[in-house]
């Protein structure tokens, strides 16, 4: 247990959340505890019904400003995914948490808000803002709108360019460290039986036939499943999902089951912040590797393996 809560006390620094780490059991259970997922996606309707309400607030997130000033949902705010992503020692690093924080106050999220969030990068940007929220401990009161503006504006629903003046809010963070995983904590359950890796990235990178110029070996860490989170979508232009029986069985056949939490990697930590999602939809209890692959690739003494998932 001590070696756990050195890990947690050194992710928790990285996060600038030093002050907030007390005692490891706390933060397994707070991790691990059931979550509810039915209240994690929205329908067009449902946000439609929703947007004279006060307490919900529709954040369209976006690594390019242009398109929400182009077309976006009538009184939705705008959040810039670099402010949950950012350059460390890899690419596409959660920021200190203050700085999370920060972000979702200035967008006017309050404690009591129930956060609808849609986007671009093909919707993982609205994801990586879920991640950034379930890590501060708002997760609970987040939401994913199912088909993003294209799903809103197929059912006919307003689209305004206006650009909308939030208020800024205060939000509690009640940080969730745990939820972010490093390396060490990787290798160290390689062979843990209650816990399940599964790698977002296309199959070809998985597979180690073909790379970027940021990975250091080609591969996937070894005991991982890949599931490609493009996948995870009926159409992959259309950005639905499909329906949880089938997410279920994907991930089921990756080795997920209630009694295991499940890991998600990718490259960066960005198409992973779209297999977070789903996991935590799914009701698994759920962690992200952010550094990736991309991390885990430099460290040489960490093992790396090419070609299919075992056991496929």
């Amino acid at each position: 247990m001590k070696s756990a809560s050195r890990r947690a006390t050194l992710i928790a620094a990285a996060l600038g959340l030093s002050g907030c780490v007390t005692r490891a059991e706390a933060l397994e259970t707070s991790a691990s505890a059931p979550q509810p997922g039915a209240s994690l996606l929205r329908s067009p309707a449902w946000v439609a019904a929703h947007l004279d309400d006060p307490s919900v607030v529709v954040i369209h997130v976006d690594r390019d400003r242009r398109t929400y000033d182009r077309e976006h949902i009538p009184g939705a705010r705008f959040l810039s995914v670099d402010a949950l992503a950012i350059d460390r020692d890899v690419p596409n690093e959660l920021p200190p948490l203050a700085e999370v924080k920060a972000a979702f106050e200035r967008a006017g999220v309050v404690d009591g808000s129930q956060v609808v969030l849609y986007g671009g990068m093909d919707g993982l940007a609205p994801a990586r803002a879920f991640f950034a929220l379930d890590v501060i401990g708002h997760g609970h009161r987040a939401a994913l709108l199912d088909g993003s503006l294209g799903a809103w504006r197929a059912e006919g629903h307003p689209i305004s360019s206006e650009a909308a003046e939030p208020r800024p809010g205060t939000l509690t963070s009640k940080p969730e460290p745990e939820r972010v995983v490093d390396a060490d904590w990787v290798a160290a359950h390689l062979d843990d039986p209650g816990v399940v890796l599964v790698d977002a990235r296309p199959p070809d990178e998985f597979r180690g036939e073909a790379g970027n110029g940021d990975v250091a070996r080609r591969g996937h860490i070894p005991t991982a499943q890949n599931l490609f989170w493009r996948d995870f979508f009926v159409d992959r232009d259309a950005r639905r999902l499909r329906p949880a029986g089938e997410l279920r069985a994907m991930f089921e056949r990756a080795g997920a089951r209630e009694d295991r939490t499940v890991v998600v990697y990718c490259r960066t930590g960005m198409q992973s912040s779209f297999a977070y999602f789903v996991s935590r939809y799914l009701g698994y209890r759920t962690r992200m590797y952010d550094g990736s692959y991309v991390d885990w690739s430099r460290r040489e003494h960490l093992p790396v393996e090419r070609g299919p998932a075992r056991g496929t």
